[in-house]
């Protein structure tokens, strides 16, 4: 190489000019959110939406993020967003004065991870977040997913005879086939009747030839640890049930009853509800939203994707985390959900 060609030659940035690159990103990306989420009226509240926040990844559940990469998710949202307590952020959305770039951080079912290992890291970065327990599985309760996916885990047997429930033969030799076993069998039992798919969890735990009892739920002590932490607690039900499979009745019964529990639990009231699963028309009904409203709540939130702007119904409000593992993938993800929705 000529020493001409060697000073045009292309070298790879080092350290600072990767700094400056991702500074640079990160201005932009604050001035797109910006634009797309102003402050005051025009303003659209972002909500993000986890379950669990693992100490290493695990093959078997590979769309939950480890410490490691919530730690990353949680430098980007702060860097980009201000993130509020989902109580203010409601009666700030409601009185159409949320700042720009207005987001929250929630979690659902109560997993004992969520105290853990997601609480330090919201500490870690000085961030607020909700949690919405499933007061049923407190003090060693497992959820009936869990009850699946553990069973898989441990199972000896190389595949799985599902035939009688219509799911055919499923390899389990390896991680990755247990884990694709789970998602054939969890969608296909999600949405069954609760006696019925209680019924059909059993068959498979049957067939899977094992037992296991590992406590996944928060205890009532660290629900209290949380909210001493200065973290928000809403209600979730209390067995996590498909509300669009139930009666008013147990509606109602599973709604105040989840509350009853955790205001007791903590001496204080709870004002904000997470309909189970979330979306409507699969999970919760047209009409579910009243019921919520004539309990006494503040507001509720759903599974469905997009950001709530001033006017929203407060009882239907929007979730959305994306999943890409690049901080420009997911920051531009985020921007696509602050763009109008033609379901409104």
């Amino acid at each position: 190489m000529s020493e001409s060609d060697a000073s045009t030659a292309p070298t790879d940035a080092g350290p600072a000019e990767r700094g400056l690159g991702a500074a640079a990103g990160s201005l932009a990306l604050r001035g797109l959110l910006g634009m797309l989420s102003p402050q005051g009226p025009r303003a659209r509240l972002s909500i993000l939406i986890f379950h669990r926040v693992l100490p290493a990844p695990d093959p078997l559940m590979p769309y939950e993020p480890d410490v490691e990469r919530f730690d990353r998710v949680l430098g980007w949202l702060a860097d980009w967003f201000v993130v509020l307590p989902l109580g203010e952020a409601v009666e700030r959305l409601a009185a159409a004065r949320l700042p720009a770039r207005a987001a929250c951080i929630t979690f659902d079912d109560g997993y004992a991870d969520n105290y853990t290992c997601a609480l330090p890291a919201l500490q870690r970065h000085g961030l607020p977040a909700t949690f919405f327990v499933a007061t049923g599985f407190l003090d060693g309760g497992r959820m009936w997913n869990d009850v699946l996916i553990e069973a898989v885990r441990a199972t000896p047997k190389e595949r799985l005879d599902l035939e009688r429930l219509g799911l055919g033969i499923l390899p389990t030799t390896t991680a990755a086939e247990k884990c694709a076993a789970l998602s054939r069998i969890i969608p296909a039992l999600k949405h069954l009747p609760p006696a019925e798919r209680t019924d059909r969890v059993a068959d498979v735990v049957e067939l899977c030839g094992t037992t296991t009892d590992t406590p996944l739920m928060m205890t009532s002590a660290q629900v209290r640890a949380l909210r001493a932490a200065g973290m928000e607690i809403g209600a979730h039900t209390v067995t996590h049930p498909i509300l669009a499979k139930c009666d008013e009745r147990t509606v109602r019964d599973e709604i105040a009853q989840s509350r009853e529990c955790l205001e007791a639990l903590l001496g204080e009231r709870v004002g904000l509800f997470a309909y189970p699963n979330g979306k409507l028309g699969n999970d919760y009904t047209p009409g579910h939203p009243r019921i919520v409203a004539d309990l006494g709540f503040d507001a509720a939130v759903t599974t469905n994707p997009g950001a709530s702007r001033a006017g929203d119904d407060l009882f239907q409000l929007r979730r959305f985390t994306p999943w890409e593992r690049e901080a420009w993938r997911f920051g531009i993800r985020l921007a696509l959900n602050l763009l109008p929705r033609r379901d409104g």
